[in-house]
């Protein structure tokens, strides 16, 4: 168990966190700081103090859609789905097709038990990228949720042979 300090704690030390903390000192309307040190929290798992960044950056540009899309999956993996889906449509408004987003919207459908969607926003980001192993794999979950056994296996089977670790980061995102 990590008490809810210790990610804070342990990255105080981290020498890119370091460097954007001073930055943020001097500026703290430092938009892009804000965003890369979310993005460097959101990596090592610091997912509140990634999503604080987020919130950061958006209220000094609420049409970054790199912040949008990033929040989307840390709320998406935290289970703020409501927000996460908010976060996901939005930056789909301003950059429709934008893949990640699709595939970070496929993501919080899938966790919200909303199969169908999942399904759509998959194919839609496997369409502009085929091999995007965290679309390939949701979607064949997915489809076994919606009872389509056989092709769920082989969407899992084939996103495991481009990333033996794909079922592992799933897992830690509380789907399996």
């Amino acid at each position: 168990m990590k008490n809810e300090s210790s990610p804070a704690l342990a990255l105080a030390d981290d020498p890119t966190i370091k460097s954007l903390t001073a930055k943020l000192a001097d500026n703290p309307d430092d938009q892009n700081a804000l965003y890369r040190r979310g993005q460097v929290y959101a990596s090592k798992g610091a997912y509140d103090l990634a999503i604080k960044d987020f919130d950061g950056s958006l209220r000094l540009n609420a049409k970054d859609v790199e912040a949008l899309k990033n929040r989307c999956w840390v709320r998406s993996v935290v289970g703020e789905l409501k927000g996460a889906l908010k976060d996901c449509n939005e930056a789909l408004r301003l950059r429709p097709n934008f893949v990640d987003a699709l595939d970070s919207r496929g993501l919080v459908n899938l966790k919200s038990g909303m199969t169908k969607n999942a399904i759509a926003d998959f194919d839609a980001a496997l369409k502009i990228n085929p091999r995007l192993t965290s679309s390939l794999y949701g979607r064949g979950i997915a489809k076994k949720r919606n009872g389509a056994v056989a092709e769920g296996d082989l969407d899992i089977t084939n996103a495991k042979a481009m990333d033996p670790n794909i079922a592992k980061e799933y897992a830690d995102y509380g789907v399996h």
